[in-house]
């Protein structure tokens, strides 16, 4: 089936005809449902702290000020935060009477509040650099001119940036990107006990001059600012997570030149990225979710929070661990530690299994995870759900990953009451201080499946299990409920128009 250049081609991006002949196969049987059982609710699969236990666990974590690192993945354009206004472009005519002529919402809206986004003025400087003034734009109608100047290569370029370097708040004496804010946020929960601060970002290869030039020009003034020492490095998805693409009758899909076309394989392709990290704690959030120093409070507060409640669970699966290995139990003890698995760890067992079973299910890496109240946000959401082996556990499911056909399936989404923010604190040492290889733990089971195009010609395009669902999904697992204060995403534009990024 492959051809000599394809196996050059396989061979040189790290992969092997066994692993795209796995990939084909996926293609072809499609990836198995998962089974929810229930979604995951208060006191049965969430835990909601007490004032008095959120200060309890900032305290722990304070106190033990253990090397941390923030996670963020930052990879991919900014393109669909503009979507609604590429496509006014494309179909817009010149000059229009006024703004009420203009029929999407979204794009009528951007423009009548275009004054209140951070990138205003310097959308208005390179507009007059090009001879003109956006007042007189504005005025005249001529909305598609602005645009040529934000989107495109003309002007601003942010049709094809990355977010992170996106203007996102406006202060009084300075704008922010995303990239910054998260800069800012670092070192008030993330600083070590050395003050260094230490921050990871997944970037694609193309940006990487982008955030390296943002990155010399502000890190002086946050080292100041914090009085610490930043360590930011950067790392890019692995060729050898790519997936071959295939037509819609599951034969490979050629370039124009006959070369296979491969896809980058999706945010769960991180995990390999993740896996090459090392700190005592691992905070992961998006590059889109952070806010202005006036909300930063509550972020810090519950970040440290859910650090401190990892810390405490570790101290606990780390004794049972030592006892169980040592052998230094009587059969009230291995009831206690099984009570542990099945009422903190949310873990669903046979009543006789075995100690070297609950040993197994205890060394596991631990993720402690924010969820927010369902407000109709889009987003994955917190589930119990019976595994192929009978056993029942926490889990973060995609609706992609549901039969949308079950009408019981169905119901239990519908009953659901929180989402996944993707909030996370990730411990990835086991109880010797030696890390985990985190490629152990994923379900390769799952993944994601969809319809794509390239040239005018149809293609099925495959991703990896996600991050924080399958590529995670045999991690021991908390939820934990975190204000929807903390959840402020930016996925379109006009999201920046919301109070809490003014």
């Amino acid at each position: 089936m492959f051809t000599e250049k394809d196996i050059q081609q396989i061979e040189s991006k790290g992969l092997t005809p066994e692993e795209l002949n796995n990939q084909i196969k996926n293609f072809k049987q499609g990836f198995p449902y998962l089974n929810i059982s229930k979604p995951a609710t208060i006191n049965d699969g969430i835990i909601r702290l007490k004032e008095e236990e959120i200060e309890a666990f900032i305290k722990l974590y304070e106190d033990l000020s253990p090397d941390s690192l923030k996670f963020i993945p930052a990879s991919g354009a900014a393109s669909r935060m503009f979507k609604f206004l590429f496509e006014f472009y494309e179909k817009a005519d010149e000059q229009y009477k006024d703004i009420e002529e203009v029929n999407d919402e979204n794009t009528k809206r951007f423009f009548k509040n275009i004054k209140r986004f951070a990138f205003y003025d310097e959308l208005k400087n390179v507009i007059e650099l090009n001879n003109q003034d956006i007042n007189n734009l504005l005025e005249t109608g001529k909305y598609k001119e602005i645009l040529k100047y934000f989107l495109f290569n003309d002007g601003l370029n942010y049709g094809q940036k990355p977010k992170g370097v996106l203007s996102f708040h406006k202060y009084e004496d300075e704008l922010r990107t995303a990239f910054e804010e998260h800069l800012y946020e670092g070192a008030l929960y993330s600083k070590s006990s050395n003050n260094v601060v230490n921050i990871h970002f997944t970037i694609s290869p193309e940006h990487k001059d982008l955030f390296l030039e943002l990155l010399e020009t502000k890190i002086e003034y946050f080292e100041k600012k914090f009085n610490v020492k930043y360590e930011i490095s950067f790392s890019q998805q692995k060729p050898s997570t790519d997936m071959v693409a295939v037509d819609l009758e599951n034969q490979l899909f050629r370039n124009s030149d006959g070369s296979l076309l491969f896809r980058p394989g999706g945010h769960g392709a991180l995990i390999e990225n993740l896996n090459e990290l090392d700190s005592d704690i691992i905070f992961i959030k998006n590059i889109d979710n952070v806010v202005p120093d006036r909300m930063q409070d509550i972020t810090v507060k519950y970040k440290k929070a859910l650090a401190g409640i990892l810390l405490s669970y570790q101290e606990k699966i780390f004794n049972y661990i030592d006892i169980l290995e040592e052998k230094h139990y009587n059969n009230d003890v291995l009831t206690e530690i099984k009570g542990f698995v099945k009422e903190n760890l949310c873990y669903e067992f046979d009543e006789d299994i075995d100690p070297k079973s609950i040993l197994e299910v205890l060394n596991r890496p631990i993720r402690v995870c924010g969820m927010v109240k369902n407000e109709g946000e889009p987003g994955g959401g917190p589930f119990w759900v019976k595994q192929t082996n009978g056993i029942m556990d926490l889990q973060i499911v995609e609706s992609s990953q549901i039969d949308s056909n079950n009408e019981k399936q169905n119901e239990i989404v519908k009953s659901s009451t929180h989402f996944n923010p993707v909030d996370l604190v990730c411990g990835t040492k086991d109880h010797n201080g030696e890390k985990f290889d985190l490629l152990i733990y994923r379900d390769l089971n799952t993944g994601f499946i969809s319809k794509k195009s390239k040239d005018g010609k149809d293609l099925k395009a495959q991703e990896l299990p996600g991050l924080w669902n399958g590529a995670m999904a045999n991690w021991n697992t908390i939820f934990a409920e975190v204000p929807i204060d903390t959840f402020n995403p930016v996925k379109t534009v006009n999201d920046l128009l919301r109070p809490e990024h003014q």
